[in-house]
């Protein structure tokens, strides 16, 4: 004889802290080394992150003294703090290391390097927190507990960065890149400007730049077709993983009494309405009206049985069980649930008792439904808010409005991406199923938020250095000199730390994973480091046009810390083009 079992009290919390967690780590470790060349700088973001994970951690555990926390929620926030948390580290101490060349007085260098690359990271992390938090417009309080957790794990990793970080800076001192396993050797042009692979990419982008624009748009638009076919449910145990107990009941279940005997809808008959002198009158009357209830019930298409299950004490009352043919998840479910419940008014004229849906199939349905109709009103909400913070960081319109179009790109192509892995089974890696409900928008949230901050980190040297005399064209390789180093190796992190969460037994974690892998893939390396540059180049100085009215009245961010820059680094800047410091070279005086 064999045995299974499932249902609600068989709900297991996701491991954090397992070889998922570790093999991001260890991959993080690596592109660290590479990029510092320091076993002291590479170790640095690691640490930092850890922390910011501990404490967002005990955050959520001291909140569940409060209120109910979902199983998935640690381990998504797991997942975000460590990507964030080794990031925006890595992006102040790489501009440490860059104002080091600057000034010998390292205070100084801190200083700086937090106002500039520290301001990128509070811009970036508001970001992805207002984005995470904005999750409450959808009204679900499970998806606004999991967003504030994960907003709040986020903020961690931003005060960590920019606390804790220079605090061991200031300690470590000259040591802070030691322990160094190669030279850091950099080739020159005849100018005497750094000549990188960042260099040498953006100069083969600017060869046929409309070419490179027409190749994104139709990969990623290609990439983007299975997106169509998009299928949103909530998990449960027919889409755990084979090996858990829940899941080979829940196929013994299938395989003997079909898919539908996991998929139930319960009616639910009032009759107190019914009334008669002779209360056996009433009591028949009742009878015969859950009768008609159950006959109407059992007609309808999809149905494999509709039988009473239950009457109250009184027998005003009467629950009805209808058993679909199909499964949970299954569309021909969903059409029965319409079907029946735009039949409740004539039943009801019929019988003259008062019906009523629900079940757990039901209220997932109409879980998924709310999030898919408010999906499109919360992408248009993050969409907005990207191109306002845009045009007030760059000053632009046309900057923004290309940031906006390569961030809609990129999440298409992932959604389109993911339908086919995870829903439709593409190469066989997984059994095709629905998507969890709430993938979507937390995906939208997070990679808003990462795709402004690689965004910031390259377009935003590109200003710099076209407000202070580059030509547009000279300021795009600019950006690339300094921040493409930088981005490659976050990209290649939050990379290596989601990708590590496919490792994860549950469906749900291993979708989310994958997401969020392949839209940092697409985002930063094909959007940010290709399309955006492309443009930029066929755009020109039309790139950073903005109307003199909108000049006047919008807020002036400084978030490339400019003001903090000296003139006599300025001079050195522009000595490297033959050129004289520009005039307006900002002071500290």
């Amino acid at each position: 004889m064999r045995v299974e079992a499932n249902g609600s009290g068989f709900q297991q919390m996701p491991e954090v802290g397992g070889t998922s967690e570790l093999l991001g780590i260890a991959v993080a470790a690596v592109a660290l080394l590479v990029t510092f060349g320091s076993l002291v700088a590479a170790g640095l973001p690691i640490i930092n992150a850890l922390v910011g994970v501990g404490l967002g951690m005990l955050g959520i555990r001291l909140a569940t003294v409060f209120t109910d926390i979902g199983t998935t929620t640690p381990v998504l926030a797991t997942m975000i703090g460590l990507a964030v948390g080794i990031d925006y580290t890595l992006f102040i101490l790489s501009r440490y290391r860059t104002e080091l060349r600057h000034t010998d007085d390292r205070a100084e260098a801190v200083g700086r390097a937090v106002g500039t690359a520290g301001s990128a990271v509070v811009f970036a992390g508001l970001t992805v927190l207002i984005a995470l938090s904005m999750l409450f417009v959808v009204n679900i309080p499970f998806l606004t507990t999991m967003g504030l957790a994960a907003g709040a794990t986020v903020l961690t990793a931003v005060l960590v960065a920019l606390t804790l970080l220079p605090a061991v800076l200031g300690m470590l001192k000259r040591f802070a890149f030691g322990g160094q396993i190669r030279k850091r050797t950099q080739a020159h042009d005849a100018q005497g400007r750094i000549a990188n692979n960042g260099v040498r990419w953006a100069q083969l982008i600017r060869g046929r730049p409309a070419l490179v624009v027409l190749l994104v748009v139709l990969v990623l638009g290609t990439l983007a077709l299975p997106a169509r076919n998009l299928q949103l449910a909530l998990p449960s145990d027919a889409t755990a993983p084979t090996s858990t107990t829940q899941r080979k009941a829940a196929d013994l279940i299938a395989q003997g009494f079909g898919a539908g005997r996991q998929a139930p809808l319960m009616l639910v008959v009032d009759g107190r309405q019914l009334t008669a002198e002779d209360p056996r009158l009433a009591g028949q009357q009742r009878m015969e009206a859950f009768g008609k209830v159950v006959q109407w019930a059992a007609e309808q298409d999809n149905v494999a049985n509709a039988q009473i299950v239950g009457v109250n004490e009184e027998g005003v009352g009467a629950s009805v069980l209808v058993t679909p043919k199909t499964g949970q998840g299954d569309p021909a479910t969903t059409d029965l649930l319409d079907a029946l419940r735009a039949g409740t008014g004539d039943i009801e004229e019929q019988t003259g008792a008062t019906v009523g849906i629900t079940g757990l199939t039901a209220i997932e349905v109409d879980v998924s439904e709310r999030l898919s109709d408010a999906l499109p009103t919360y992408l248009a909400v993050v969409v907005g808010l990207a191109f306002l913070l845009l045009m007030v960081v760059f000053r632009s319109l046309l900057v923004p409005l290309t940031a906006t179009l390569g961030f809609l790109l990129s999440v298409l192509a992932t959604f389109g991406t993911t339908v086919a892995v995870f829903q439709e089974g593409t190469f066989g890696l997984v059994d095709g199923q629905p998507l969890v409900s709430f993938m979507p928008m937390i995906l939208i949230g997070i990679v808003f938020g990462l795709a402004m901050d690689y965004q910031v980190f390259l377009v935003s040297r590109m200003h710099e250095m076209y407000a202070h005399g580059d030509t547009a064209h000279e300021a795009i390789l600019d950006g690339f000199r300094h921040g493409a180093r930088v981005v490659t190796a976050a990209a290649i992190i939050m990379i290596a730390v989601f990708g590590a969460f496919i490792l994860q037994d549950d469906q749900l974690i291993q979708s989310m994973g994958f997401a969020l892998a392949i839209a940092i893939l697409f985002d930063a390396f094909i959007v940010r480091m290709t399309l955006i540059p492309a443009a930029m180049y066929l755009l020109g100085d039309r790139a950073w046009w903005l109307p003199r009215w909108m000049d006047r009245i919008m807020p002036k961010i400084d978030i490339e810390g400019v003001g903090l820059r000296p003139e006599e680094d300025w001079a050195e800047e522009v000595s490297h083009r033959g050129d004289e410091a520009p005039e307006d070279a900002p002071s500290l005086r």
